[in-house]
């Protein structure tokens, strides 16, 4: 018997070339609209150059606007801070953590304007840090006491964690430790001896409640970092 050749397999890449000229076809179609809609738009604002320039003029209203809102919000905020008072009873009434932040806000309206927040888990004994406008850097711990000063005392133990982390870790030029609270005589003993600076719940009626800052009203700080505006 005489065999038959073998049928030829029509080949796959008939079908595949096909579907690639199918979708080249649409990209082209869809470039060529594309410039066609882009040419288009630009002949009419060619055409109507005068919408542009009303668009612009509208434009640069809007941004003064808005600049000027935000420098009048800017100037509020800052006419806000500047009167930032509080009373102990106010202070006692806070949490902790909102202990921590009426601290910070107090130094901001004394002029530290990068006074931060940083209490919290691993703060290693810093709850604010601020640079005063003298240049030198604060570090202050905060002990909040819900009583107010039948609160407990703060000691020797707390100002110890305060004294070993103040200057060798966060750099600081001003340790102080700020307390609604009262504060053991043998802690005063060891701040005095460390050149800590303590707020106790006198002091800081007299911070919180008036204008001055607070570097004015502690003793004994190390000279500025940087001259004095009014030297």
């Amino acid at each position: 018997m005489t065999r038959r050749p073998p049928a030829r397999r029509r080949s796959a890449r008939r079908p595949r070339r096909k579907q690639q000229d199918g979708q080249f076809f649409v990209l082209c179609v869809v470039v060529v609209a594309g410039v066609s809609l882009v040419v288009t738009v630009v002949n009419w604002l060619l055409a109507h150059w005068w919408l542009l320039l009303i668009a612009a003029v509208l434009a640069a209203l809007g941004a003064i606007g808005w600049w000027q809102q935000r420098a009048q919000r800017e100037q509020w905020e800052r006419v806000q801070t500047r009167a930032l008072r509080y009373g102990l009873a106010q202070l006692d009434a806070l949490s902790h953590q909102q202990f921590e932040y009426a601290i910070r806000d107090l130094m901001r309206r004394d002029g530290c304007t990068d006074a931060v927040q940083v209490g919290g888990q691993g703060d290693l004994g810093a709850d604010v840090k601020a640079t005063d406008p003298l240049g030198r850097r604060w570090v202050i711990q905060c002990k909040h006491r819900r009583h107010g000063e039948r609160g407990a005392a703060v000691g020797t133990p707390e100002l110890q964690v305060l004294n070993g982390t103040g200057r060798p870790v966060h750099r600081a030029d001003v340790v102080v430790m700020v307390t609604n609270g009262r504060i053991t005589q043998p802690g005063r003993d060891f701040a005095r001896q460390q050149r800590l600076h303590l707020v106790d719940r006198q002091l800081l009626g007299s911070w919180s409640s008036g204008s001055q800052p607070l570097w004015e009203l502690l003793s004994a700080l190390p000279p500025p970092r940087r001259p004095s505006p009014l030297s």
